[in-house]
């Protein structure tokens, strides 16, 4: 598969290195030559240093034999003006996928449809990161949270904490604590490394494991894992922009919350087109202002500001002054670990989030979608097994998966079911795998 990166920002670098260890070709364009020489330092692509919306530039990329374009440069109008030349110059090329933040374009279905710009499909960033925390909301003892099969099968992330049962518990001996049934963790997370876990592998405190739960489930995992799992019903946020008004709008019918901005006359906006949310013109890092509006009374505190500095700082202040569970928006890639570091619960990354949603509609043969979790240093995927695949008919205990790669979750016709080693692998399952990106080519070898 060839494709083909407009933009070589944060999320064209994340995307590119998916991409590239999927074993597709990819050719990155971008202005920029510093950023170009980044992703060339680290990644096997060809770059075009120049700007993605001229044609001259497309077809030196190869779009008349490209198979995807991602325009994912800062400006909508750029991306939108490079899917409408590819559609008019190289309608060989199917799928064009744009980044566009301006609400009035991502929401005019007349402009992306097929018969005008033909993006398929368009992703706000803003909007995935809303949805993302929102998920996070209705499971609020999670640290991070992937749906698949409409939510039927939750990947949650876990942070254990110092007191758990499993804190020093081998892998091989999970079985004495009890777990539910279908208890399984395909991924742990430790110390910005991630691994995928053997018998004799040892959970830590600190650690964040990652569990495929089926939805009506969930609680019996709750209740071993020792966690909470009362529903925020207190909500306060810091930034009243889009990441922020859109949260206050998924979330206000369902819990009480206050949303604090600083612009007065951002605060107007948000008066007029939130029904029942609260909201204060204030400093979200003033202590004074947090103590008077019960932050103490809070069951989550989320910092959505422009400013991933304030962001951080006020969940610092957040967690001095109440038991809520933080939510923090930080875009620099290397203030995850740092922010994670300080104790703050989740720490999200818009240009991540954005990738990862992309990548669900980069995939190649049977895989059905692509999702990257544990900082994007591992990789959920789920996949269809055809009659050809070397994997029907066996045991998982004999499938012979690629190293760093276990199945999670078998989906059979409106079956979920968390396998164990006796249970065969049939034709037309899907599963969701755990794997590291090493072993992604492997595992699509296998899959063909």
């Amino acid at each position: 598969m060839r494709v083909i990166v407009i933009g070589a920002g944060e999320i064209g670098y994340q995307l590119t290195r998916s991409i590239v260890a999927e074993g597709s070709d990819v050719v990155v364009v971008d202005k920029d030559p510093s950023k170009l020489q980044r992703i060339s330092d680290e990644l096997d692509v060809a770059t075009i240093a120049a700007d993605g919306s001229n044609p001259k530039t497309l077809e030196e990329a190869g779009a008349a034999n490209a198979d995807i374009l991602l325009a994912v440069t800062n400006s909508d109008e750029t991306n939108m003006i490079t899917c409408m030349l590819v559609k008019a110059m190289f309608p060989s090329l199917k799928r064009k996928i744009a980044r566009i933040r301006n609400l009035d374009y991502y929401r005019n279905e007349k402009l992306l449809q097929k018969e005008s710009l033909d993006i398929n499909p368009a992703i706000c960033p803003e909007i995935e990161v809303a949805e993302a925390i929102v998920r996070l909301l209705a499971t609020p003892f999670a640290v991070d949270v992937e749906d698949f099969e409409d939510g039927l099968v939750k990947i949650i992330g876990f942070k254990v904490p110092d007191d758990s049962k499993l804190r020093g518990v081998a892998f091989k001996n999970l079985q004495e604590l009890n777990p539910p049934k279908n208890f399984l963790i395909g991924i742990i997370e430790r110390d910005g490394s991630v691994i995928i876990p053997t018998g004799n592998d040892k959970i830590k405190s600190g650690d964040v494991i990652y569990m495929p739960l089926l939805k009506w489930e969930i609680g019996d995992s709750i209740k071993f894992l020792g966690a909470s799992g009362r529903p925020a019903k207190k909500i306060m946020i810091i930034g009243g922009g889009r990441v922020g008004y859109h949260i206050a709008s998924l979330m206000e019918m369902k819990a009480d919350v206050k949303i604090i901005e600083h612009g007065s006359e951002r605060c107007k906006f948000l008066s007029r087109s939130l029904r029942k949310a609260i909201v204060l013109n204030g400093d979200g890092s003033d202590e004074n202002l947090l103590i008077e509006e019960n932050i103490g009374d809070m069951d989550v505190f989320i910092s959505v500001t422009n400013n991933e500095e304030l962001n951080i700082m006020t969940s610092l202040l957040a967690k001095r002054l109440s038991e809520a569970k933080t939510i923090t928006i930080v875009n620099k890639t290397d203030y995850i670990s740092l922010a994670g570091g300080l104790g703050l619960q989740s720490v999200l990354s818009p240009r991540m989030i954005t990738a990862s949603s992309i990548m669900k509609y980069v995939r190649r043969g049977e895989i059905i979608s692509l999702t990257t979790v544990a900082d994007g240093g591992a990789e959920v995927l789920e996949a269809r097994i055809g009659a050809g695949s070397p994997l029907v008919g066996k045991a998982l205990k004999h499938a012979r998966l690629p190293k760093n790669s276990l199945i999670g979750t078998i989906v059979r016709d409106d079956q979920m079911i968390i396998p164990m080693g006796d249970d065969i692998i049939k034709d037309g399952d899907k599963l969701i795998f755990f794997t590291l990106r090493d072993s992604i080519k492997k595992l699509e070898k296998l899959l063909a």
